[in-house]
């Protein structure tokens, strides 16, 4: 991804050796890997905060988020440092890091909600407090650069993240539906495309499988690799998008992700949307050759062209829970609620 993808959270000056410390534990102190942690769900009149963990932020980009929040029903409060500026990030990296942190110390904060993407995310994950991150589960959700944290929280802090729209998104009636029926009433839904005529869904290979729904951006993701700040991969449902990017570069990432060992583990693959990714220089693959090349040796259920990435209309994708995928369908139906009532 090489344009939008500037989104990164904050944290405080003890995350260095939080980093170290297992979210969850067993009675004999070891790391518990089958416990996940759901977060409370969503009602109306919670407060959510907006953070500017990645790329720079204006005035007026609140305003328009605010508004957007306000309109589902919630009141917002603001990261101490949204509107600071550090080149071309959101402020200095212990500065965005302790937005985050800060975020999940305050009870008066229910979810978190990144306003936009870019770069920075990376930068800040040695800073993250994830024993205090783990102690306090709440909704966090972005996507594009922001899929940094939402990775490395569910690895490290144990606890259901949320792959979807930022702040600054197109708020419209598809992303507000998935957005309110998965956080507000906690239902456990099926998602599928609106109108396949103007998404078109190419089965790569067809079937279903049953796995922990894992992913993000590709180019994020692909620069995690070789990171302590990753989930399992084993019987996975990896999905993945992407925006700008020539596709030898999208051949380069899931490149990477195979010598990795990461797609000979995966039980399934979905690629959302690669939005304006061109050819490039000529000679060239299609995305669809190159998606084949990688996938198809797999003999997973796969497809492409779900409602995921840099689009309006967009799942809001819960990260860690286990899901079905129907490849002919192109349906991802979660199998449990991503929130907790209590």
């Amino acid at each position: 991804m090489t344009i939008k993808r500037r989104e990164f959270l904050t944290t405080c000056g003890l995350a260095t050796l939080a980093t170290q410390i297992p979210a969850l534990t067993t009675a004999q102190g070891k790391p518990s890997l089958n416990t996940i942690r759901k977060p409370p769900r969503l009602q109306a009149g919670d407060t959510v905060g907006l953070i500017a963990p990645a790329g720079i932020v204006d005035t007026k980009d609140i305003e328009v988020a605010q508004k957007s929040i306000s309109q589902l029903g919630l009141k917002v409060k603001l990261g101490k440092h949204i509107l600071d500026r550090y080149g071309y990030l959101a402020g200095k990296d212990a500065d965005r890091a302790q937005d985050v942190n800060l975020m999940f110390s305050d009870r008066t904060i229910k979810a978190i909600i990144a306003m936009r993407g870019g770069w920075g995310c990376n930068r800040i994950l040695a800073l993250l407090n994830y024993s205090l991150i783990g102690s306090h589960p709440k909704i966090i959700i972005g996507y594009s650069d922001i899929t940094t944290l939402l990775l490395a929280i569910n690895a490290r802090s144990q606890m259901i993240t949320f792959h979807g729209p930022v702040a600054t998104s197109t708020w419209n009636q598809f992303t507000v539906d998935y957005f309110k029926r998965i956080l507000f009433n906690s239902e456990a839904v099926t998602m599928q495309n609106l109108n396949p005529s103007e998404v078109r869904l190419e089965i790569i290979t067809p079937g279903k499988a049953r796995g922990k729904l894992v992913g993000g951006n590709l180019s994020v993701l692909s620069a995690m690799v070789g990171s302590p700040y990753l989930p399992s991969w084993n019987k996975s449902i990896l999905f993945v998008e992407e925006v700008g990017e020539d596709v030898y570069r999208i051949d380069r990432m899931l490149t990477q992700l195979k010598t990795a060992g990461i797609l000979n583990k995966i039980a399934g693959f979905i690629f959302g949307q690669c939005t304006n990714c061109k050819l490039g220089d000529e000679p060239s693959f299609t995305l669809m050759q190159v998606l084949q090349q990688h996938i198809l040796p797999l003999s997973i259920p796969a497809w492409y062209g779900s409602m995921i990435g840099h689009i309006k209309d967009k799942f809001t994708l819960p990260i860690g829970v286990e899901v079905e995928i129907d490849a002919e369908l192109g349906t991802i139906r979660m199998l449990e609620a991503a929130v907790s009532v209590v």
